[in-house]
């Protein structure tokens, strides 16, 4: 079963306070799978988990709960635990070199400043795993990129994000079924 298993991980930080944040994308993008799919959210070891079916599949969702900076710490752990390879993990985060709402989905690359992606890079000791960046915009003055982020959505994007977090969803069950390389041709040019 485990080659049919994928661990997605959504990137972000814990607590009401990051909800609906730019840097908490990847947590909103795992709350609407969970929900697509009917899975509940379980209080588990480093992360909130849920695991669900698609399509002959097993998704097991996480957001960390180790903080954007640990996020290397849960990803570890959970992959130790489902005995998955790199290839089937997709890591979900922010991206402030894309435009709001973009979509890129990669199989490997460099963490690009993210420190979340810094730490899941020296923990596993590679930058060799797919991962899907939704660009929160870089609309900030300098020295204010921590503050920019851990804003939450200005009022009139919310409709537009909340479609694009959908499609983002998509792109996510996108690559459980069909591969990275399927998955960025179909949906890295919208």
């Amino acid at each position: 079963m485990a080659d049919k298993t994928y661990l997605i991980a959504g990137l972000g930080n814990p607590g009401v306070q990051y909800e609906w944040t730019r840097h908490n994308i990847g947590f909103e993008i795992c709350n609407v799978l969970a929900e697509r799919l009917e899975a509940d959210w379980h209080d588990k070891r480093y992360a909130f988990c849920a695991d669900a079916k698609l399509k002959g599949r097993r998704i097991f969702l996480i957001k960390p709960t180790t903080y954007m900076n640990l996020s290397g710490r849960a990803i570890l752990h959970w992959m130790n635990q489902l005995k998955i390879t790199n290839e089937q993990l997709l890591v979900v985060t922010d991206d402030i070199n894309l435009q709001p709402g973009q979509i890129r989905i990669k199989p490997k690359g460099s963490d690009g400043g993210h420190n979340g992606l810094r730490n899941i890079q020296e923990m596993m000791g590679t930058n060799q795993y797919p991962r899907l960046r939704f660009g929160v915009g870089n609309d900030f003055h300098p020295g204010q990129q921590v503050n920019y982020v851990l804003e939450k959505w200005d009022a009139y994007r919310e409709k537009e994000m909340k479609e694009r977090i959908e499609l983002a969803a998509d792109a996510v069950a996108g690559f459980a079924l069909e591969g990275v390389e399927r998955a960025m041709n179909r949906f890295n040019w919208m």
